[in-house]
């Protein structure tokens, strides 16, 4: 397809009139979207309401004007992302400690199940969360197999499998629903990590009959650096797990400051400290940006812009490691090369922000709410020019550095 195919496409975008709501630097296309999402500029204003008006004037008061409600508020505006009910998502602290909260709990729901199971070059953060949470519990191990062996390792001392939806690395996807179904009739709990999926590819955990599920809300959500993440739990569990972290905000009457605990019915249950309401009115802005809009049409676009970057990578000679069926994959691209991190920089260099993952992924993120047709088409002619005139062998290039 030439520039003029592409420009026609993105006339024809029905997300196109989002990217207007995005403070996007001219001169840079951004494939890091994945990573970190840009700022949505509705986030500048209430970002602004929340110090000036909020804090500033109405102090303390603010608590009985919608702060303390704000983890149930927000967690209703991501239940429609991820095919969840209302009041099955709540959003408070990091992924991380989500998933400690969560793993811990199903660990102890079967004093015969005492295992975690999960795939080798899972994300570290949620091997590292699960080797705590098992070092919390006497008897309790992790069990990490290859990704085609998770369905034979369901053995009868698994309590939950924990898997990432889509790989962050090479972008390839679980079928959620075949492996939540195989897990149930091992007599485990799945818990799904949506942090690469949520905002890119359509989830639906109440069809695949999910039990439990996190994810992160500063990638494809736009909820700045850092933004507090979401937990989900099924309503059927939401009485018989409890968090390991019992909090104040947990409490059933957190008001009433008694020295007891006695954890909340529902979701706030999962709560612990004050939320922490700047992050939390940065990322209301983001999600209001995508009331009303498809899913299936942002993962259409996703499709559209993948193929085009696939068709650079494959003409400039990169290895693509992510799968080319759509339906086993998320919204990246990566490509495998010795100099991927060189690579990397030299599109930095030309207006090119995507990232790279050790030891040899390049990776280039596709987020359809902002990027067209033709800037993936342009950044994919910058890709096949740094190739084919080798200036990712410059030196200044290959020096290391902890942040790209």
């Amino acid at each position: 397809m030439t520039r003029d195919d592409h420009r026609a496409a993105d006339a024809a975008d029905p997300l196109a009139i989002c990217r207007a709501q995005f403070a996007l630097p001219a001169g840079l296309l951004y494939l890091d979207g994945n990573s970190l999402g840009p700022l949505p500029h509705a986030t500048v204003a209430a970002m602004t309401d929340m110090v000036e008006r909020q804090w500033g004037q109405r102090l303390i008061r603010s608590w009985n004007e919608g702060w303390i409600d704000a983890p149930t508020r927000l967690g209703a505006k991501i239940a429609p992302l991820i095919g969840a009910h209302s009041h099955e998502v709540i959003v408070g602290d990091s992924t991380s400690v989500n998933l400690y909260k969560l793993l811990s709990a199903a660990l102890r729901v079967d004093p015969q199940r005492r295992v975690i199971l999960s795939e080798a070059g899972n994300f570290p953060t949620d091997l590292h969360v699960a080797e705590g949470a098992v070092a919390a519990v006497p008897g309790a191990s992790l069990r990490v197999v290859d990704r085609s062996a998770i369905a034979d390792a369901l053995a009868d001392d698994v309590a939950v499998l924990l898997l990432t939806h889509v790989h962050y690395k090479t972008a390839e996807r679980f079928d959620m629903v075949a492996l939540t179904r195989a897990t149930h009739e091992a007599g485990a709990l799945v818990l799904w990590d949506l942090s690469h999926s949520v905002g890119a590819v359509p989830v639906d955990l109440t069809a695949a009959g999910a039990d439990l599920a996190v994810g992160c809300t500063y990638k494809y959500l736009n909820g700045g650096p850092g933004a507090p993440a979401f937990l989900y739990v099924a309503e059927r569990w939401q009485d018989r797990l409890a968090s390991p972290l019992s909090g104040w905000m947990g409490h059933v009457e957190p008001f009433a400051f008694t020295d007891a605990y006695a954890p909340s019915r529902g979701m706030k249950r999962w709560l612990a400290g004050t939320p922490p309401m700047l992050a939390m009115a940065a990322l209301e802005a983001s999600l209001d940006v995508w009331a009303g809009i498809d899913r299936h049409t942002v993962w259409e676009k996703s499709a559209a812009l993948w193929t085009i970057l696939a068709d650079a990578g494959r003409a400039a000679g990169l290895e693509c490691v992510t799968p080319a069926d759509p339906a086993h994959r998320g919204s990246h691209i990566s490509f495998r090369h010795p100099a991927a991190y060189a690579i990397a920089q030299a599109l930095i260099a030309r207006g090119v922000i995507g990232d790279f993952r050790d030891p040899d992924i390049l990776r280039l993120g596709l987020t359809p709410l902002y990027l067209g047709h033709e800037d993936v088409w342009r950044a994919g002619e910058i890709l096949r020019n740094v190739i084919a005139d080798r200036s990712y062998t410059a030196p200044e290039y290959r020096q290391r550095q902890a942040v790209t």
